[in-house]
C-alpha cells in the first residue's frame, strides 16, 4: 500500500486475511516514484496506489520496457471503501506477484449492472 491508501482498506484486508504492507510500515513512505515502484520489486509485491503519479510511472515504464512488479491503480473517489476491499481481497486471494508484472490493474474490478 503506498502512502495515500486510507488506513481503513488496509485494516479491512487485514481483518480478511489479506497480507499487507504499507509504505509506512516498510519505511518507504518517503520514496519518489520510481524508487517506490523499485522498492516493491524487491519485496515481490504489487503496489495498490491511488496516486495519479505513481500511475504516470508505471505507464512511463510500460512504455519504456522497464520492469515493475505491477501496480494496482484505482481513483480516491468513485468507490466506497468496501468496494475498494471488496475488489483488492479477491485479487490477493487469487492472484500471485507474477500476475502482475509490467501490468497496471485498474479498479473497479467490474462495473456495476443497471438491473
Amino acid at each position: 500500500m503506498d502512502v495515500h491508501v486510507p488506513w481503513p482498506i488496509t485494516h479491512g484486508l487485514r481483518e480478511r486475511g489479506v497480507e499487507v504492507l504499507t509504505a509506512q510500515e516498510d519505511g518507504s513512505e518517503r520514496l519518489e516514484d520510481p524508487d517506490l515502484l523499485d522498492r516493491a520489486a524487491i519485496l515481490g509485491r504489487v503496489l495498490f496506489s491511488q496516486d495519479e503519479d505513481l500511475l504516470v510511472e508505471a505507464n512511463r515504464r510500460q512504455h519504456e520496457g522497464i520492469p515493475f512488479v505491477g501496480v494496482i491503480y484505482a481513483p480516491q473517489l468513485g468507490l466506497t471503501i468496501r468496494e475498494f476491499i471488496d475488489d483488492l481481497e479477491i485479487i490477493g486471494k487469487a492472484g500471485v506477484s507474477a500476475d502482475f508484472e509490467n501490468r497496471v490493474i485498474y479498479l473497479p474490478l467490474r462495473k456495476a449492472s443497471n438491473s
